[in-house]
């Protein structure tokens, strides 16, 4: 890597590593922490995972529902399938973006509560405190892993939506849309297998915040 970029690269960073912190500052001065804002970002979160099942679960019909249709309305339904996909795709990017968003403010809450440890003069708080820590870490752990599954989940059903709405674009006929028969088989199981690991996430999710609102 060049010099230059390298550097362009490092300022780039510490600049955003800088607006974080006047945004954690500025949320702190009217009493909103690193812990709430953890839990709202997980609550946001959660909403996209909803809105992700949703709409692959539209796309899906969508698809499923062309495969029974005749010559003369395939391109109504080709047009409400396409629509469904793309919302998908939209879905998709904003859970990318949510889930590193959480892990974001997840990395510097525990960063301070660690540092924050050394300022206790009692040794049984520090010790409580660092116990709360580390159990703290481990459901956050839990959670993230679940959210992780889920989204790995995503990307290959979107492919294949993407793969068949790109065919049929190009082979809007019965005969082409008939020969999806199986492939709308697959799909199938490929998003209620989705679902599952977005709903068994979104109520991981739900315990952790419980835990921290307690």
């Amino acid at each position: 890597m060049k010099p230059v970029l390298l550097i362009l690269i490092v300022v780039t960073l510490s600049a955003c590593g800088t607006v974080q912190k006047a945004q954690y500052s500025a949320m702190e001065k009217v009493g909103i922490h690193k812990r709430d804002i953890l839990v709202d970002r997980i609550e946001e979160t959660s909403d996209t995972q909803q809105e992700v099942k949703q709409r692959f679960q539209s796309a899906y019909e969508q698809l499923a529902s062309l495969v029974e249709v005749d010559d003369q309305g395939l391109e109504k339904k080709y047009q409400k399938m396409a629509r469904a996909v793309s919302a998908s795709e939209d879905s998709a990017r904003e859970l990318d973006d949510r889930i590193a968003s959480v892990d974001e403010v997840a990395k510097d809450l525990f960063a301070e509560w660690r540092q924050e440890l050394n300022q206790y003069q009692s040794k049984s708080l520090r010790r409580t405190s660092e116990q709360n820590l580390k159990t703290t870490e481990n459901r956050y752990a839990a959670i993230y892993r679940k959210m992780q599954i889920a989204q790995q989940r995503v990307d290959p059903v979107l492919k294949i939506l993407q793969d068949n709405t790109l065919f049929l674009k190009h082979n809007l006929n019965a005969r082409a849309v008939s020969s999806l028969s199986n492939e709308v088989l697959v799909i199938e199981g490929k998003v209620a297998s989705l679902i599952n690991q977005m709903q068994a996430s979104i109520d991981e999710s739900r315990n952790f915040i419980q835990t921290m609102q307690n």
